[in-house]
């Protein structure tokens, strides 16, 4: 483990949210000279007062490249970008620049299974945490799925694990943080206007084992073959999972009756309740993560008996006069939609659009066999058209947000119809969250029932 002498002694913290303020909170606490810089925070915010009173220099409203002054080591929140001009002037100078979830190296040393991948790492993460949970391990749950890491590890006991999402803004930040259980789910294009081009948000995604030892393990997708080629070089054991190979040997995998864990049967397909190609994916991910950490066949098989789907991922809203209503808000990206697109093969109205990120929707075209119907909506909804025209759809709406799509659905389905909110999109042309989106929807369907 890190010790804080290590650490630099004047850090700056650029944006607040949750993370941010965490880790000004463990950095005071840990003796810091900190400066917090926050462009949208107020001098009268309860928790940035009590920053303040606990030490904290505070510059807020705007971001002076003077914040930088005497810095040396910068800690941003995860969404600010590189090309920040404070997060730029910073590398210019030769500041390292680090994410809060870094400083969990110099709080615990306790087991860390590290999470993350273009999509799945929200469900993958939860099932660990309920497979080791029902197996009586003692487990907590932090990272990108809302709760801050440094916030976690605080607390830990010397019994105790914890599950961390890790998105690739986080990854890209760190110098020493290392899971003894990293798993790699996938790799697909996603947030270039974040990380410039496909090759560095690679990178980002594979940090997470770059400082793994030979005593920890990797658990990676033996069917991508991005990653089958990038963790070879990897110091860790190598557990792979797959839902097309049979890996008796060498990891997770799935024929057409069971889901194995090497040559041991763990549960039957038919008693899984997550449907998908996608989750199984993420079923298979989660099983070898679990039985690596302590899990048990019977919590493993609880779990999956029971376990429909977390909030927004192909969550099931309900039966609407007929119509089986999915609320898919998190899938931002287009692989996401691909993936709830090729669950069902029922016919499908399909509500998509938002934040225009500057890529086209053609990927989708071979996925929108089953749709009847689309309802488009937000910056990309001339883009998810056009789209829809090329697939020979015949039925294309324009609606101003969720909450008409909805409604605009609604009348476009059939009953047995599939009604999907699926964006394939980032929500923030709209909302501040996919979570706001969704629930938006949610409460849209509940008022039409």
């Amino acid at each position: 483990m890190n010790t804080w002498k290590q650490f630099p002694e004047k850090v700056l913290v650029l944006g607040l949210a949750r993370s941010g303020t965490a880790a000004a909170n463990v950095l005071l606490e840990s003796g810091k000279d900190v400066t917090v810089n926050d462009a949208a925070a107020s001098y009268e915010d309860v928790p940035v007062l009590a920053l303040q009173e606990k030490g904290a220099r505070l510059v807020l409203g705007s971001h002076p490249l003077s914040v930088l002054e005497g810095i040396e080591m910068v800690v941003k929140n995860p969404g600010i970008r590189y090309d920040h001009p404070v997060v730029a002037e910073a590398q210019k100078r030769s500041i390292p620049v680090i994410t809060e979830v870094e400083l969990v190296a110099y709080i615990t040393e306790q087991p860390i299974i590290g999470i993350t991948g273009s999509n799945g790492k929200t469900t993958t993460t939860t099932l660990v945490t309920e497979m080791l949970e029902k197996s009586d391990c003692k487990v907590k749950l932090a990272g990108n799925i809302g709760i801050a890491a440094t916030e976690v590890a605080q607390t830990m006991q010397a019994d105790e694990k914890v599950v961390m999402e890790l998105s690739s803004f986080q990854l890209q930040g760190i110098n020493t943080f290392r899971p003894s259980t990293a798993v790699l789910l996938n790799i697909y294009e996603a947030h270039l206007d974040y990380h410039g081009d496909l090759e560095s948000y690679v990178r980002a995604k594979c940090n997470i084992f770059k400082n793994q030892h030979a005593d920890d393990y990797l658990v990676y997708n033996a069917d991508d073959p991005t990653l089958e080629e990038k963790v070879k070089g990897t110091k860790a054991k190598n557990i792979a999972f797959s839902a097309t190979k049979n890996l008796y040997h060498t990891g997770a995998w799935a024929d057409d009756t069971h889901v194995y864990f090497f040559d041991e049967a763990i549960i039957p397909l038919e008693d899984i309740v997550l449907v998908g190609k996608h989750n199984l994916e993420n079923i298979l991910a989660a099983v070898a993560a679990a039985k690596l950490n302590g899990a048990t066949n019977e919590g493993i098989q609880h779990v999956l008996k029971t376990f429909s789907g977390v909030k927004h991922r192909l969550e099931f809203v309900g039966l609407l006069h007929g119509r089986y209503v999915y609320n898919d808000s998190k899938a931002t990206n287009i692989l996401a939609t691909q993936k709830a697109l090729d669950s069902f093969k029922k016919d499908i109205v399909l509500l998509a659009g938002g934040l225009d990120r500057g890529n086209e929707f053609d990927e989708l075209i071979p996925h929108l066999h089953h749709v009847k119907a689309m309802v488009v909506f937000g910056e990309t909804a001339p883009k998810l058209e056009r789209v829809g025209k090329e697939a020979g759809i015949q039925v294309i709406e324009h609606a101003a947000g969720v909450d008409d799509a909805a409604k605009t659905g609604f009348s476009l389905a059939d009953e047995g119809d599939i009604l999907l909110l699926s964006p394939a999109c980032a929500s923030w042309d709209q909302y501040k969250t996919f979570e706001e989106r969704g629930d938006i929807f949610v409460q849209a369907v509940h008022t039409m029932k």
